[in-house]
């Protein structure tokens, strides 16, 4: 309102400015009397006037005044937009990453390798006849040297030449693997075939520095020092053959099995493609490729497609708690039977008190040291709250609040619910 009013005014000034400018200027010889005259008649319209205000200004500012004000309303989504994507709860089957393991040694530690044992020497030992040196491992005695086991995940697809980032732990007694290299290993499959093969500078995110050595001195660590990433350490060496359709069919696989998720994919899938899908089991639903796309070529546009259908899935109600840090997740699906719900802590006091009994001068007695114990209960007043008509996880919170109750106390209420066959979702101990 004040901002309309200040804006009145202003509107109001630049009228009378314009009307000011519109006068017409008197002539310098103009008689006295003529100007008296004219300056009285205009002091009189402006006394009969009204004042100035929106209502006035309407016929010249009609927007400004009569347009009714619109409030802005936040658009439904699209009946295509609701629900999930098929690719963020199910996945097409036989595409997936693989799995490539390997063991090397990582050099140029400063004395933070491996030493004890002899993993590290014939480690080492068997390095050196690769580069045409035949050393005993009982002859190599080094601290610079760790040995490591290497990970990576071998995604679908990949051809090679492709780079993969991959992973390093110390497998000895190493305290550190700051400032080493990886020296050329291979990395292995389940079939024992060797896919990918890595080498680089390890990258640990911290560091560990210690003064003196034996174990002695101050030490300050960041981070875990002994695991570390090699981003694009690892050239793949052997492709991966991914099939995923036979004889036109493609499958999707639930990551959650559900019936009813199952059915609902399926029916959305056949709402595009009618007839091109059906649900097989709560965890697989089979989707039949047109025509023109069932060859040995990827059908990809057809699959970019399907992958972008939406549906709403079915989730079972759930409970989720953890008790080590008073957590407590709950679906929206979540429903409660008419229950009487009543909270009460009990808190017990144990005290000890040494009392100290002093013999009196020259008695030869001895100080005798006893204990005097006080034990006291404090138990609150408890309070009923009725949940009925089918109370909802709302009413659920708002009993909990009404009743000052903490999470700790929440988590216990939750399995009495449980038990007491009040609460029909599955509870999930964390």
């Amino acid at each position: 309102m004040r901002t309309l009013t200040l804006l009145c005014t202003l509107l109001a000034t630049a009228h009378l400015a314009a009307a000011e400018a519109r006068r017409p200027i008197e002539p310098v010889n103009a008689p006295a009397t003529a100007v008296a005259a004219r300056i009285s008649a205009e002091k009189k319209v402006e006394q009969t006037a009204p004042t100035t205000s929106a209502a006035a200004l309407g016929p010249i500012f009609p927007l400004l005044v009569k347009a009714p004000v619109e409030r802005a309303v936040t658009p439904k989504p699209p009946a295509e937009e609701i629900g999930v994507r098929i690719k963020d709860v199910a996945e097409v089957l036989g595409v997936r990453d693989n799995q490539i393991v390997g063991q090397g040694i990582v050099v140029g530690l400063d004395g933070t390798g491996d030493k004890t044992g002899i993993l590290a020497s014939q480690a080492l030992s068997n390095f050196a006849s690769r580069m045409g040196l035949n050393i005993p491992a009982s002859a190599l005695k080094v601290k610079n040297v760790a040995v490591v086991a290497i990970t990576a995940q071998l995604p679908p697809f990949v051809k090679k030449g492709a780079k993969l980032d991959v992973q390093i732990s110390s497998v000895g007694d190493a305290t550190s693997l700051q400032g080493g290299i990886l020296v050329q290993a291979p990395l292995m499959g389940a079939d024992g075939r060797i896919y990918a093969a890595a080498q680089g500078a390890v990258s640990i995110g911290g560091f560990n520095v210690s003064s003196g050595g034996g174990g002695g001195g101050e030490s300050v660590q960041k981070n875990h020092a002994l695991v570390g990433r090699i981003p694009n350490g690892a050239l793949v060496e052997r492709e991966v053959e991914t099939n995923f359709q036979k004889n036109g069919l493609v499958r999707l696989v639930l990551r959650r099995p559900d019936f009813t998720t199952a059915q609902r994919m399926s029916a959305a899938i056949s709402t595009r493609w009618p007839g091109s899908a059906k649900a097989i089991d709560p965890f697989t639903v089979e989707f039949k490729l047109p025509p023109s796309e069932s060859d040995e070529t990827i059908p990809m546009a057809v699959l970019a497609e399907l992958e972008t259908l939406r549906f709403v899935p079915d989730v079972r109600a759930r409970v989720a708690i953890n008790e080590r840090t008073g957590t407590i997740v709950a679906g929206a699906n979540v429903r409660l039977m008419p229950t009487v719900l009543s909270h009460g802590n009990l808190y017990i006091t144990i005290k000890h008190t040494p009392v100290i009994s002093q013999p009196e001068a020259l008695s030869k007695g001895q100080t005798v040291v006893t204990s005097d114990t006080t034990v006291s209960v404090d138990e609150e007043q408890s309070h009923a709250v009725v949940l009925e008509h089918g109370p909802t996880l709302g009413d659920l919170a708002a009993a909990l609040n009404a009743l000052k109750v903490k999470p700790r106390d929440i988590i216990a209420i939750f399995q009495a619910l449980k038990e007491a066959g009040a609460l029909n979702a599955d509870l999930v101990i964390m």
